[in-house]
Formats: structure tokens, sequence, C-alpha cells
């Protein structure tokens, strides 16, 4: 499959959007109750291909590409959590949506919890795909800073594909035309000029500053389904653990044979299993 024919017979919409002062990319398809997807770090929307559809027949879906990443423009400066946060709020009200639900992966994870701990009356029911943000790992903050430099830096389409199996177990589950995607995106001048600013939280003095801390998680009162693959490169189940531990009334998932991109290598059972508690 392809991330193009994974959206045939899905009617969907591809636009831009002005969200306070930056053009932001944008999927929508279906109706109904609005679900926003945000991506992890240095990600994109089509971190979602192989959602979108079944969760269009009962959902609007919103699949974002955030602030600074992908084609949604970075107006200036680091991105840290909170402008992430202003950002979806932004686009939240742009677009007239008072409440909506979230699906965040990695670093859209750590986004959508922090939304949710400070903004409750925004959030219905929030869905944390390998979430990041709730500690400081020098290793594998330096696992992503420098994989993904070296990607951005250089022409060679080998290091974007290594980039994007560093998020699989299986690295099968990287297709030609991901990474035409990413590889694209990655090589856009304004992605390049801004890379130090997109990954400004893998900086220990950044990082420390906007993590997602238990006694936030313990303010997040909507129902929350945490789902997290075994051999996750970016983190260890016991952090899983430890969220699920914190969020008052939370759910967890361990999937089996699974990296960093649960709902794309393990669509079929992520799609059941999230849309049944959606709805």
């Amino acid at each position: 499959m392809t991330i193009w024919t994974d959206l045939t017979g899905t009617a969907f919409e591809m636009s831009y959007a002005p969200v306070n002062g930056a053009r932001t990319r944008v999927l929508r398809a279906g109706a109904g109750e609005a679900v926003v997807m945000l991506h992890g770090t240095s990600g994109h929307l089509e971190a979602f291909v192989r959602n979108i559809p079944t969760f269009s027949e009962h959902f609007e879906v919103h699949a974002l590409d955030m602030l600074g990443h992908g084609y949604t423009e970075n107006p200036g400066g680091d991105l840290r959590i909170p402008r992430y946060v202003r950002h979806v709020l932004d686009y939240l009200d742009s677009r007239g949506i008072e409440r909506a639900h979230f699906i965040g992966e990695s670093l859209g994870g750590w986004v959508a919890g922090r939304l949710a701990a400070d903004h409750p009356d925004r959030v219905s029911r929030i869905v944390l795909v390998a979430p990041g943000g709730t500690v400081a790992n020098p290793e594998v903050m330096d696992r992503i800073r420098s994989s993904t430099k070296a990607a951005v830096s250089s022409d060679d389409r080998a290091l974007t594909r290594q980039r994007l199996e560093l998020l699989m177990h299986d690295a099968a589950n990287v297709s030609d035309e991901l990474v035409d995607v990413r590889h694209a995106i990655y090589h856009r001048p304004e992605f390049v000029a801004g890379i130090d600013h997109l990954l400004c939280l893998q900086n220990m003095e950044n990082r420390v500053v906007d993590l997602l801390s238990p006694e936030q998680m313990a303010r997040i009162v909507a129902p929350a389904l945490i789902v997290w693959g075994a051999q996750n490169p970016f983190g260890d189940v016991p952090e899983a653990n430890r969220m699920q531990e914190s969020i008052p009334g939370s759910a967890l998932e361990i999937f089996p044979e699974c990296g960093h991109w649960p709902q794309h290598e393990h669509a079929d059972r992520f799609n059941e299993l999230a849309l049944k508690f959606l709805l």
C-alpha cells in the first residue's frame, strides 16, 4: 500500500488554513464530532493515512501538520510545548470547534496531554500513541536529534529512509512513497532553516521545563487511552506504565512486535481499539 491508495475511497480535503499568522496544512475528512490527529517530532499528517479512512466514517477528522512541521509555517523562534498547544487551540477556534477528541502520536501525544491538562473544556477524549514528554533521556534525545539532522542536511535518500525505519519494528512498513513525502519535506528551504528550532526539545534545558509532569497528568479529566509499542525505540514499557498510573482512570494497551508508530504498523488493531474507545 502507498499513502494515496490508503486514502482511495475516502472523500477528503487538503487545504491550508491561516492560523494566527501560520499557514497550516490540514487534511479534513468525514462529518460529526471533531477528531484532531497530531503527529510526532519532524513528522507530518501522513503519519495517519492508515487511520483517516476508518475514523472519517464516524467523525470529522482534522489531521494537522503541527507548527513548523510538514508544510506548516513557523513564524519564528523555538518550538516549545506551549506554542504547539496554542497553535492547536487557534486552529480549533478558526474552525469554530469548541471541543474535540485528540489522537496524538509521540510529540503529538505530549501536546494533547498538555492541552487536556491545561484546557479540559476543549478536550473530550484523548488517545496517546507512544506519547513523549514524560522523561528526558539524553540517549534518546541524541538519537532523535542526530538522525533527523543527518537526514535533513544530506540529500542522501537512504538517511531519510533510516529516519523512518527508526520508528518501526518492521522496516517493511516504510514505503517508497512515505520516504518520498518525508524527503521532500526535509529538504524544503524553510524546513532546513528551522530545523534547530524544531529540535529544541531535544536540548535538556528546554525539555525539562516543558515535560508533562505527574502533577499535570493528574489534572487530566478526559478519558484517556495510551497505546504503546513493546519495541518502542524511544521509550520502554515502564515509561508507559508510569504514565498510565499518573492519568486518573486511563487505560494502557501494549502492542507486541511494534515500534514507535502503532497507528501505522498495526493499523487494523489500532483503528478497532481507538474507535471503540472514542465511540
